[in-house]
């Protein structure tokens, strides 16, 4: 169902939050986007006006799969397997929000259904493609910090409003839906990881849900990865700050500082900010892949790889113990 200039349509399934980063950077890729008729999906297209592309509402999910070349799916994380897999099956191209399904085995039937169809799966893990990060990969690999010792991530926000997110099957709460990318994050820098143990606490206050999350990795490098997740009250504004320390030195970053590269960051490590905001970026990645360019920064091992991780911290909750991470087979 291919544009007459060439360009995949690209059909959007889900209409929440993140529905408002996902779409205006669709459109920005100038292809056609269907939106599948579900709660919201009116007063989202509604926000486009002038959107420069054709911008329509479907009815049925059979429909959108029909007519599109590419699956964006931004739907709560319970719902990811049954449309991802049926997108896939259809022959679509899919891109799924993180993380890539609530538990490992899904993530991985869902890898696997990609490599049986022939079909693309990136897992949207955005952070990768947020230049403070960004500036932090390219300094850890030219060296700034030495061999890594101790990687520290903290990652804070409101508790999220939709009801979703505090059903804890079906979210996996703070340490599966937040701290994900900072578990991603962990994993990049300072790769496999062998040994993981988790705390998770909730509370209320002034009628308001509060969690908090604490996880340590421990890699096969011996490097040790410490991330925290907080989800708060209304008031709480969103923050992310790190701190990679190696036998040579420490890269920081606080989100509340105000900008700058932080203690260790060279100015220039700060020249790989994408022309282009972090969402439009990925997907324009993700989008050149489709059309036989690199591979993305991200690939379907790493949204794999990434649930295994929280998985594995979620059991560490449940059992008070650490859980070991063998290498999958």
């Amino acid at each position: 169902m291919t544009m007459s200039d060439g360009r995949p349509v690209i059909g959007l399934v889900g209409a929440g939050g993140i529905s408002r980063a996902h779409l205006p950077a669709l459109l920005e890729l100038g292809s056609r986007v269907l939106v599948l008729r579900r709660t919201g999906a009116e007063a989202l297209v509604a926000a486009h006006p002038g959107a420069s592309v054709p911008l329509e509402i479907v009815d049925s999910l059979a429909e959108l799969l029909d007519r599109s070349d590419v699956v964006d799916v931004v739907t709560p994380t319970p719902t990811h397997l049954d449309i991802v897999r049926a997108a896939l099956e259809a022959g679509c191209d899919v891109i799924c929000e993180k993380p890539l399904a609530r538990t490992a085995a899904d993530a991985r039937e869902l890898a696997d259904c990609a490599a049986a169809t022939g079909s693309r799966l990136f897992p949207a893990h955005v952070v990768r493609y947020f230049p403070e990060y960004l500036a932090l990969k390219r300094a850890v690999d030219r060296g700034e910090a030495g061999r890594l010792a101790v990687l520290r991530f903290l990652r804070s926000g409101s508790f999220p409003a939709s009801g979703w997110f505090a059903d804890l099957e079906a979210s996996g709460g703070v340490i599966m839906d937040q701290m994900i990318h900072d578990l991603d994050q962990a994993r990049l820098l300072a790769g496999p990881v062998r040994s993981v143990s988790a705390l998770r606490t909730r509370s209320s206050r002034d009628g308001h849900r509060l969690e908090v999350g604490h996880v340590n990795l421990t890699h096969a490098s011996g490097a040790i990865s410490q991330c925290s997740g907080v989800w708060g009250p209304p008031s709480l504004t969103f923050s992310t700050e790190y701190a990679v320390t190696g036998d040579v030195g420490t890269l920081r970053h606080s989100s509340l500082d105000g900008g700058g590269g932080g203690a260790g960051l060279e100015d220039d490590s700060f020249d790989v900010l994408d022309p282009y905001g972090p969402y439009t970026a990925q997907l324009r990645e993700f989008f050149a892949a489709m059309t036989g360019g690199p591979a993305p920064r991200v690939s379907v091992e790493d949204g794999v790889e990434a649930v295994r991780i929280a998985e594995a911290a979620l059991e560490s909750v449940a059992t008070g113990a650490p859980v070991s991470l063998v290498p999958e087979a």
